[in-house]
């Protein structure tokens, strides 16, 4: 308890969300598998173009875009990669981990 000018406040920490059985009932989900890439530490001359060139090679890349800076219309260093299938970006992104080019 913590008074002040002749309050007396008290403070609980019980929660009708935070109890264990709850939690306990609510299945996991699991991750579903993506062929969104997301990528990052581009150089910021890197333009969607380059990018869709450099992942084609492990696969059909439906769509390759860099973010880029409004202002300057340089890269902001990230971009993002769509494969046609779960295969070919599991693929792509286990060749270009860490690649620099």
């Amino acid at each position: 308890m913590a008074t002040r000018s002749g309050l007396v406040r008290r403070f609980f920490s019980t929660s009708l969300f935070s109890s264990q059985s709850a939690a306990a009932t609510v299945p996991k989900l699991e991750p579903v598998p993506s062929t969104t890439l997301f990528v990052s530490g581009l150089n910021k001359r890197t333009t969607s173009e380059k990018l869709l060139e450099a992942f084609s090679k492990f696969g059909e890349v439906e769509h390759a875009r860099v973010v880029t800076d409004r202002a300057s219309g340089y890269s902001k260093g990230f971009g993002f990669v769509r494969y046609r299938t779960t295969e070919e970006a599991k693929e792509g992104m286990s060749k270009m981990d860490g690649q620099v080019n």
